[in-house]
């Protein structure tokens, strides 16, 4: 199954204004970079967020959202959305704001 790029697209629109975005093609999906470091993507029909470790534990107390295992080992400090999670905007927004807050307290990568 190819990832829903009617979220990616939806997921560029809100990054569209902020600086050090960058797309890359990742795990059969979509991911989105700041300055370097791996913030937002869609796999399949999922929004996925890093949030790092204790937002990511909140998060996963709301419905719709699960831990971030793709391989049968899950990632620390990442969640999945299921679409109805994300369905509005405004839900949307707020999910990739949280994401786009922890990933600016990482160090910048280089290219």
């Amino acid at each position: 199954m190819a990832y829903d790029e009617a979220l990616a697209e939806r997921i560029h629109q809100v990054l569209a204004r902020k600086r050090g975005i960058t797309e890359k093609k990742m795990f059969g999906g979509i991911g989105f970079l700041l300055s370097g470091n791996m913030c937002v993507g869609v796999w399949k029909r999922f929004l996925l967020l890093r949030l790092g470790a204790e937002q990511a534990d909140d998060a996963l107390r709301q419905q719709h959202v699960k831990e971030f295992d793709i391989t049968g080992k899950p990632m620390k400090g990442w969640v999945m959305v299921e679409p109805a999670g994300c369905a509005e905007d405004s839900s949307l927004e707020s999910w990739v704001e949280k994401a786009v807050r922890f990933v600016k307290t990482l160090p910048k990568k280089e290219k």
